[in-house]
């Protein structure tokens, strides 16, 4: 009888760690199963990440060249009267050269005040500091009546938006 116990307690046994066993590899296939959903989960977040990241770029590509071609248009929109000036003055062909000289100078002054309107600023006067920032320096000139590094003569005005040069002053500079 002994025996028998002894047998039975080891089939037992056997018998509860089979159970154990089965039911510690259901509890590690759920939670692979788990562990499987949050992947699929964050994959997923990932792939819309993505996605949206791109819609966003092509999004806003789209909208700078909108701007740009905006800025663009409403710059030449306001060329285009002094343009029409320069029709009109071409046309005139029975006009003295008094009367055409003025009209230019009518032209000009529209056109300093269409940039001025643009925030345009034009710099670089004769006396004025040499600044390489601002200015190109195409001669110098020694001369002991002006100062070191003084506009002498000025070729061609500079032009700036703020501090975006748009063109550098062309300048003679005294040494």
């Amino acid at each position: 009888m002994a025996k028998k116990d002894k047998n039975q307690e080891a089939v037992e046994s056997t018998e509860k760690e089979t159970v154990e066993a089965a039911e510690e590899a259901a509890s590690q296939d759920a939670g692979t199963a788990e562990l499987e959903k949050e992947l699929a989960a964050a994959k997923e977040a990932h792939i819309r990440t993505l996605a949206e990241y791109d819609n966003y770029r092509k999004r806003t590509a789209k909208e700078k060249e909108a701007t740009w071609l905006e800025a663009k248009a409403s710059c030449l929109g306001e060329l285009l009267p002094i343009l029409d000036n320069f029709d009109r003055a071409l046309g005139v062909t029975d006009s003295d050269f008094e009367s055409y000289k003025k009209g230019v100078e009518m032209i000009y002054q529209g056109f300093s005040e269409t940039l001025k309107k643009l925030d345009v600023e034009a710099f670089g006067e004769e006396g004025d500091s040499f600044d390489p920032n601002f200015h190109s320096a195409v001669m110098h000139v020694d001369d002991d009546t002006l100062g070191e590094n003084v506009l002498a003569q000025v070729f061609s005005k500079g032009y700036k938006i703020g501090d975006k040069v748009l063109r550098p002053a062309m300048v003679k500079v005294a040494n």
